[in-house]
């Protein structure tokens, strides 16, 4: 189970008074020259990559981040090229470091690499990963980084870390959760076997309010799967009336409910696909079905 110290007090009261990340960040120690060490940079300083292959930023989505930071400081550190001694190009991270402006920062993470350091870069990242005391959100930021700046596959990392393939694979599927979630694994506020029930859940809303009463109820992470579970059920027993969809999902079942005395469940995720749930008495109300389709 994961630590006890906030349990029972949800995302709310982890987020009101704990700092934002960028002033409790130790992600890596600072060892000299150390290049997987985390240092901050004023933004000032800093100027975009003119070889950014990404041209345009969603506006929208930028503002969401920005308001995401301001309550939990950045998460992933930029990692940027020192080009003199106050000026430092963007290598990977340009879209955190706009929303980091945006937020008003007046300095953030970063790595700093120089050009010819990536045999030092890969070594200094894969000691820390085989370091004890790095929680699981720093050791995945770890192989991510192996991944971005290093170009090493999932193969040549489990070589270098002696860790299996799916291992790195389920570290850095814990990159997707919200950074909410993040910030509570990364804290101790709910735990590794937690965060891989929430990522089989496709909605980030869902997750956040399931990774909620982990923390405000204490659940176990047996009691969170049967959380899941009954969520499940429900999603599978709903009716068209019963969520807001489209009338052409009322039309589709009300159409296909003629054979079957009403016993259809449709159901429409949030990117748009869905499931169609059809429960039969005998085999008569199929055929029926199929010779409606037929004409």
């Amino acid at each position: 189970m994961a630590k006890r110290a906030a349990l029972g007090r949800g995302l709310g009261a982890l987020l009101g008074d704990a700092a934002p990340l960028k002033e409790t960040r130790e992600i890596h120690r600072m060892v000299g020259n150390n290049p997987a060490a985390v240092t901050e940079i004023p933004i000032d300083q800093i100027v975009p990559n003119p070889w950014q292959p990404r041209a345009e930023f969603d506006q929208e989505a930028l503002e969401e981040l920005a308001s995401s930071i301001r309550n939990l400081g950045i998460i992933q550190p930029l990692t940027l090229r020192q080009t003199s001694p106050t000026s430092y190009q963007i290598i990977s991270g340009e879209r955190r470091y706009r929303a980091a402006r945006l937020a008003g920062l007046a300095s953030v993470p970063a790595y700093i690499r120089q050009a010819d350091d990536a045999a030092m870069l890969e070594m200094a990242i894969v000691e820390n990963i085989q370091r004890e005391d790095l929680d699981a959100i720093e050791t995945a930021l770890s192989f991510q980084r192996l991944i971005d700046e290093c170009n090493l596959t999932q193969e040549a990392m489990a070589l270098r870390v002696g860790k299996k393939r799916a291992t790195i694979t389920n570290y850095l599927r814990l990159l997707k959760l919200p950074d909410e979630i993040q910030k509570a694994l990364k804290l101790g506020k709910i735990s590794v076997g937690h965060a891989k029930v929430l990522l089989g859940i496709e909605s980030p809303q869902q997750q956040l309010k399931l990774c909620d009463g982990v923390m405000r109820g204490d659940w176990s992470v047996r009691q969170l799967e049967q959380k899941v579970k009954a969520l499940d059920r429900k999603r599978a027993s709903l009716t068209p009336e019963e969520e807001d969809l489209p009338q052409l999902f009322y039309d589709l079942a009300e159409r296909v409910g003629r054979h079957f005395e009403g016993q259809v469940a449709v159901h429409r995720n949030h990117k748009g696909g869905g499931t169609i749930t059809i429960r039969f008495d005998n085999e008569q109300q199929v055929e029926n079905l199929l010779n409606d389709l037929k004409q």
